[in-house]
């Protein structure tokens, strides 16, 4: 049972405080969503960090630069690669509080450097179009603004706070997945700032995903004077991705896509190579774990022996985010926070992932919703809404003032966890 959150004239005041204009919020959207920040171009992503940097100077502090492993992955000829990445941002206040929250964000968008959809346009009154304005520059303007108004209150001092900005969510995490492992690890609850539903539903339980590439070699020969000796490698992915794909519907809440094969050359010649791209979603570890093996035996079914050898990389790079006791008194706690200043927050189950799922698996519980309302995200028709940013930032100082005041437990979901895993909470 979480108790009914009351606020003393201080917090009410902060409360009444918070920037109402829809002006001052498209200012600062427009501001920063012209500046394109795909993830994969570093020039804009580096560009842009300056404004970060100006923008969280507002708060106490450290702040630094982390950089970031670079990407491995395999090339369309079957061969590791890495890609850089850009830098991401961390803030870290307060740090020997005896409370500790984690609040994340990414400042990269799904928009390459060479899309159409570059601006911001009001297409009706309080609703901005715009690369990122929900997912999530918007969504970074609202733990700002909730940091900056929270920090002008007493009870700020019992909450020590460390602020991650990726530059690389949209992809996975594949860099920062480690620091948000590192930072959930000592963190008693998460804040995470993807963009609520436009009917203010969060995100509950969310899916793991995998993402997976397959490399099969096989043997060269040509067609018409030895084709009897070649080894078809695109036959075999062809065998194989029928079988992954017959896979969906034997384990409830489990799919498996296969996104892109690579591989193959002249007609005249039996492939040597193909490269199966496939994605796999599931509920919880017993279900992952379950999708895993079943993969395995399919590449030993398919892909190796009688000519044939693989090579499989790739994991589950966001866990499951199942609905643990932990998660569900996050939500509880959330709730009430939202009930103080007038919200009936609803949380949706969702295939979709996020940093969320890799503070859930550092054991940090977390709510990951906490941006803005908007929709239609990852397609140019992005929006958010403008009046939902003072709204969103009155729900963060809620849930904020009441860790701090001890109205909530941030160290709750932790002994929950603990005792579910039978070790000490931190």
């Amino acid at each position: 049972m979480v108790a009914q959150l009351v606020f003393d004239s201080a917090t009410l005041r902060a409360l009444d405080g918070v920037e109402e204009g829809r002006a001052y919020w498209q200012t600062r959207l427009e501001d920063w969503c012209h500046h394109n920040t795909g993830s994969r171009n570093l020039a804009g992503l580096t560009a842009f960090l300056p404004k970060l940097e100006a923008a969280f100077a507002a708060l106490p502090g450290t702040m630094t630069r982390r950089t970031l492993a670079p990407e491995q992955t395999i090339d369309a000829a079957g061969q590791p690669v890495a890609l850089p990445l850009c830098d991401a941002l961390h803030v870290r206040v307060r740090p020997e509080a005896p409370i500790r929250l984690v609040l994340t964000g990414h400042y990269d968008t799904v928009f390459p450097a060479n899309s159409a959809f570059q601006t911001v346009r009001e297409t009706e009154p309080g609703i901005l179009n715009g690369p990122g304005v929900a997912d999530m520059k918007g969504g970074i303007w609202v733990m700002l603004d909730a940091l900056k108004a929270f920090e002008t209150l007493n009870c700020a001092a019992q909450i020590g706070y460390e602020v991650l900005l990726s530059p690389d969510e949209e992809i996975g995490s594949p860099g920062s997945a480690a620091l948000l492992a590192e930072i959930g690890a000592r963190s008693h609850v998460g804040l995470t700032y993807e963009p609520a539903l436009a009917d203010g539903s969060m995100s509950g339980a969310r899916k793991g995903s995998g993402n997976y590439s397959l490399t099969i070699h096989g043997l060269a020969a040509h067609v018409g004077r030895a084709h009897h000796e070649g080894r078809s490698a695109v036959a075999a992915a062809a065998r194989f991705v029928a079988a992954i794909e017959a896979l969906n519907g034997q384990m409830p809440g489990v799919t498996f896509n296969t996104g892109r094969i690579d591989g193959g050359g002249p007609n005249n010649v039996v492939p040597d190579l193909a490269v199966v791209r496939f994605n796999i979603r599931a509920p919880d570890q017993e279900a992952s774990a379950w999708a895993e093996a079943e993969v395995s035996k399919l590449v030993r079914l398919y892909a190796n022996g009688n000519g044939l050898h693989a090579h499989l990389h790739g994991s589950f790079s966001r866990p499951p985010k199942p609905r643990t006791p932990a998660q569900e008194l996050i939500f509880a706690q959330v709730a009430a926070a939202g009930r103080a200043v007038g919200l009936d927050l609803v949380y949706k189950d969702t295939g979709g992932v996020c940093e969320g799922n890799n503070l859930a698996a550092s054991g940090c519980a977390n709510v990951d919703t906490l941006g803005p309302r908007g929709g239609l995200i990852h397609s140019d028709q992005e929006f958010a809404i403008l009046d939902s940013f003072p709204e969103r930032v009155r729900l963060s100082l809620a849930i904020l003032v009441g860790y701090a005041t001890g109205k909530l437990d941030a160290k709750a979901p932790r002994r929950l966890l603990a005792q579910e895993l039978e070790t000490s909470p931190c």
